[in-house]
């Protein structure tokens, strides 16, 4: 910004400058042209009416030192001629006395009594030169006609001078005005770049260095005012969300287990009739405990930003594989892994082992015995996709549509979900860059798919010598894996 600043400021003033110094160029080289011409006319007249006078009192032997003079002073050549058009002195001492010039057409105009002016080279040396020949009469009678030539170098060096003073003025002024653009670019950017580190430092989750309220213009300074009051603000919400997740998380526990616990002491002394309507109760004390861990986890997440980072899909994916394999084989259900490696993906930590696990714990619950959930990883455009597929009765297009949003369930659940599992799974995607879908599985079932972006080098890649991960199932030696928060629901949410 500070580059564009100074650029348009600059161009201002170069467009400035250009309007301003060829305009003023051209005009002072017209004058001067201008002023040349008139002097060279009158001095010629002057001269001429000498010349004229030193012949008409037959005192030519005057004219050679008035030409002599004349051209010592101004650096002209003075060529005077008697009415024949003979030479009768130059002052340059190139052309002889005597030599006929009356066939030149200036000396010709001249001598029938008009006034020549232009700019041609000098016969002799070859020099451009500005020239007057003026006729040297009284009245209708011609004594002799008189040239009088400037060479233009002179006039030359005028305009060469006044122009360099002007490119000279243009460059010092730019100097300047580069100097003051500077500045006034630093001035105005200098809050806006610590506005900028600050809102970097606000969505990292802590402003530690808030932007200066008493730099750049005041509107800036009323910007920072309002930013720092908004960014203190929006951390103390932060920070009370925190603690109440933290607290919430301790004194809701408590006394649902406490419940829990009376319930089950109610078993013995209660009538057999009645041992469905305690396990229910139990059960729904169970999903109200699942339903408070996950808006507790729901809460965690929206709360704490955390930078993405390099994690090991493969890895994640074959121990979370191992770990539900044996909980798996108890409902008679197959777990398999299978596709390429896909190496280090971006994803906040811990995130790829919840997403798995509630995945997992999903397909499971709607899995029938004797079909198989698969773990699929895939290179794509855009990263990596990790696919987790079960083969139960899967979900229509609009459950499958409504199935991020809280508390949803489906109306025929049978199951105690309690439709925090997939929004879990969301923000979980979303807080590490990437994107989950819910796809309709072949045959039956769902395809849950997460893409996920790929890790820069030098994690980008996966080892090379790494194979392709086979189409088997874990080892089932694995102790039991941990309990979801919330398992989310297909067909049952």
């Amino acid at each position: 910004m500070t580059r564009r600043l100074l650029a348009s400021y600059l161009a201002l003033v170069l467009l400035v400058l250009i309007g301003l110094e060829i305009p003023f160029g051209l005009l002072f080289a017209s004058a001067e042209t201008s002023r040349l011409s008139n002097s060279i006319e009158r001095d010629a007249g002057m001269l001429a009416e000498l010349a004229e006078e030193r012949i008409e009192e037959k005192n030519t032997d005057e004219l050679p030192e008035l030409a002599a003079h004349y051209a010592v002073r101004t650096g002209a050549r003075v060529v005077i001629v008697d009415r024949t058009g003979a030479v009768l002195t130059d002052s340059a001492s190139t052309t002889a006395i005597g030599t006929d010039l009356s066939a030149q057409p200036d000396i010709a105009t001249a001598l029938r009594n008009q006034t020549t002016v232009g700019t041609a080279p000098d016969p002799d040396s070859g020099t451009q030169t500005r020239y007057v020949t003026v006729p040297g009469s009284s009245g209708e009678t011609i004594r002799a006609a008189l040239r009088l030539s400037h060479p233009t170098d002179v006039l030359a060096d005028r305009v060469h001078d006044i122009w360099l003073t002007l490119a000279l003025t243009g460059l010092g002024v730019m100097a300047a005005a580069t100097l003051t653009a500077l500045a006034l670019a630093r001035w105005i950017i200098r809050p806006v770049h610590a506005l900028e580190r600050a809102t970097t430092q606000l969505a990292d989750g802590t402003l530690t260095n808030p932007p200066a309220t008493n730099l750049g213009p005041p509107e800036l300074r009323r910007l920072a005012t309002s930013f720092t009051h908004t960014a203190t603000r929006l951390q103390q919400l932060l920070a009370s969300q925190r603690a109440f997740a933290a607290e919430a998380s301790h004194q809701l526990k408590t006394p649902l287990t406490a419940l829990r616990i009376r319930l089950e002491n109610f078993e013995p002394q209660l009538d057999p009739a009645v041992h469905d309507s305690l396990d229910e109760a139990i059960g729904e004390t169970e999903r109200l405990a699942r339903m408070i861990q996950g808006l507790l986890s729901l809460a965690r997440l929206e709360a704490t930003a955390t930078t993405p980072e390099p994690t090991d899909l493969d890895a994640v994916v074959t121990d979370r594989a191992a770990t539900w394999a044996p909980f798996a084989a108890e409902h008679h259900v197959h777990i398999t892994t299978t596709g390429h490696p896909a190496g280090h993906v971006l994803a906040i930590p811990g995130a790829l082992e919840q997403i798995i696990d509630n995945l997992l714990a999903n397909a499971l619950r709607v899995s029938p015995p004797g079909t198989t959930i698969t773990l699929a990883t895939r290179p794509v455009a855009q990263g990596t996709e990790l696919h987790v597929i079960d083969q139960g009765p899967g979900m229509s297009e609009t459950e499958r549509r409504r199935a991020f949003d809280r508390f949803w369930r489906a109306s025929d659940t049978h199951h105690d979900g309690t439709g925090l599992g997939l929004p879990i799974v969301e923000q979980l995607t979303r807080a590490s860059g990437g994107h989950i879908t819910l796809n309709a599985a072949p045959g039956s079932g769902i395809d849950a798919t997460v893409l996920l972006r790929p890790a820069p080098a030098p994690y980008a890649q996966a080892p090379a010598d790494r194979p392709a991960r086979p189409h088997h199932g874990p080892n089932p030696t694995p102790a039991a894996p941990p309990k979801p928060t919330d398992a989310p629901q297909h067909a049952h949410r």
